[in-house]
Order: structure tokens, then sequence, then C-alpha cells
């Protein structure tokens, strides 16, 4: 696959970008108990260039079909479920022209950016218009598609791109971004450097062990508990945390399906992953195992939780390779805790 580089680009970017030395694979634990928070020291995307200066115009096949030319990449609103476009924004050097953002976009460089989706995931046309922005990034996974289509009616363009989160997708979309902003040898730089960052995070996923059963549970209260399966993005980086995917395994056809105690139970997951939002809104680990059907599974008996912060976890953006580091040291932690 196109993220298998060589060791020695690994260790380059290992050393750049501050991965901690942790244990490899051979040194880690695939059975520990207890939950674990996975951060990463810095949230903020890398940015690969220090303000690249874009060859525009640029003409792009968008995502649904049209073809759309930016002229002018100075007041770039960036929308999509996960944050994804933002982070990619960002990671471009480019993080300085994006004028408004999605509410999944909260690392602290984007923090004074003004939000576009105040309800969480709808377009405001009004709000995007007051920002006058020149170009507006976005995907199917947010909408109403009507907003969409009245901003390229007042002539803004307005590029999509693929609503799919896979690990496979992450540099093609990064390279997409790039190709529409007019800074496609910055885009191929940082695509090369994510590619980098994931194969050393598979680094540190142990080998010849029977892999675990991850749950991907999406909560908030106790009045929405849904459990991830085939498309949800968690069930790609369980996959390649080395781990099966509960939820697919189980039976599950939609990306997110509410669960009964009874196929918690059935579904047998020996961890858990969640938001970190998601945790803390049912109360922690105790409330986590007050919802019925938690404490009887293997990831429950051993209160084995991994947490990891809302808008990072399924962004799928430039940050991927660290998320995905983050998420091997808290799934299988060194052998000596």
């Amino acid at each position: 696959m196109r993220w298998r580089i060589a060791t020695a680009a690994v260790v380059a970017v290992v050393g750049l970008f501050g991965v901690s030395a942790c244990a490899s694979g051979a040194d880690r634990n695939p059975d520990s108990s207890g939950p674990h928070t996975a951060a990463l020291a810095d949230p903020n995307p890398q940015p690969v260039a220090d303000r690249p200066t874009p060859t525009l115009p640029a003409t792009v096949r968008s995502f649904d079909g049209a073809e759309v030319t930016v002229d002018d990449a100075s007041r770039i609103v960036t929308a999509d479920r996960y944050g994804t476009l933002t982070e990619t924004v960002f990671a471009l050097g480019l993080g300085h022209n994006v004028v408004g953002r999605d509410i999944s976009s909260d690392f602290p460089a984007a923090e004074d950016v003004p939000v576009v989706t105040p309800g969480g995931q709808s377009l405001n046309t009004e709000a995007i218009l007051d920002l006058a922005p020149t170009v507006v990034l976005t995907d199917t996974s947010i909408g109403p598609k009507g907003v969409q289509d009245q901003l390229r009616e007042a002539g803004i363009p307005v590029v999509f791109f693929d609503p799919a989160r896979t690990l496979e997708g992450v540099s093609p979309q990064i390279e997409a971004v790039a190709a529409a902003l007019g800074v496609p040898d910055a885009g191929r730089e940082l695509a090369a450097r994510t590619d980098t960052e994931i194969a050393a995070a598979h680094d540190r996923i142990p080998e010849g062990t029977d892999p675990p059963k991850i749950a991907f549970l999406y909560m908030r209260g106790t009045a929405l508990t849904m459990m991830g399966g085939p498309g949800s993005g968690a069930d790609s980086l369980i996959e390649a945390l080395g781990a099966v995917d509960a939820g697919t395994e189980s039976g599950l056809t939609q990306q997110f399906s509410p669960i009964t105690s009874e196929a918690m139970i059935a579904a047998a997951p020996d961890v858990f992953l969640m938001m970190t939002g998601g945790l803390e809104s049912i109360g922690g680990i105790d409330g986590l195992e007050k919802i019925p059907g938690i404490a009887q599974t293997p990831a429950g008996e051993n209160q084995r939780v991994v947490d990891m912060a809302d808008g990072v976890l399924l962004s799928f953006g430039p940050n991927t390779g660290r998320v995905l580091a983050a998420l091997a040291d808290a799934v299988y932690p060194p052998a000596s805790t």
C-alpha cells in the first residue's frame, strides 16, 4: 500500500515532528486493562510550507461532477462533518486564509476562525456570505445541499470532496485540496509526509498476537447510544490498528446503529473506542458501566476504554499518522505499564 515508506524516511519524520520514542510493537501488551486516553502532544496541524503562494486560476473536477475554477484563495471557508478540510488547509500552510470553519475544526490554531455551522452540522447561508469567501471547500457529509447550491448561485466557487473517511483516502484528499487551492507541490509534499507518519505508526502495533475486537461507541448522553459499523470511519482506524471492528463483525450493515444490551453482549468487544466528549457526556467510565450490556462484555469487565478528542479521532486529515500512533499507544501500551 501507499503508506509503506522506507525506514529512513520514517526515522526522519519521527525526529522532525516529535513523535515520542515509545516501545516498538514487540514490546507492547495487547491484553492491558483499564482506561487510556489517546492524545496528541500538539493537536494543531503542522504546516508543510510557510504561506505558499497559490498558482491560480486552478480548475478542478469537484466530487459532485462539476468543473470548478478557483481564481482567489485569499478567503477560504472549510466545512465538513469531521474537520478534515480545515485541518488540511492549515497543514498546507494556508491557515491564515481560512475565514470560516465547521464546528468540528476545534484545534487551537483555528479557534479564532468563525464557525459557519452554528447548529452543529448545518450550514448557514447568511453566515457564510457575510464572510465574503472567495472559495468554499466542502462535501456531502454536511448540508443542506441547498445552501451549497445557493453559494454557487451567488458566484462563489464551491468545491466538493470525497466524504468517505478511510486510511487509503487520506493522501488523495490532501492532494485534491491542494490542487483546488493552487498549491499542488505543497500537496504532494504533505501527502508524502502523512504517508510516512502512518507507516511509522504501524511499527507500534504488535504482530503475532490475536487481534483485539474493538467497538466504536458514539454516545451523547444516555439517549444516544450507537455502535459504529462498516463505513463509519472508525472501522478503517480499527483495521489499521491490527484489530477487528466489533460492529462490522457482529453483522451491522450501517455506519452507525442503535444497539441493545443483547447486541452489545453478543458483539463481545475487548476494547471500547470513544470520543472524549461522548464519554464525558455519560459520566465517564462509571457512567459507561451503567449502560445495559456494557459491564457484561470483556471490555466492560476490564474497563478497557480508549478515548480521543472529538475533533481529532475521525478527522482523517494530515494528522492521521499521529492519531494512529496515539491510538496504538493507548490500545497497546508498553508492556511495563
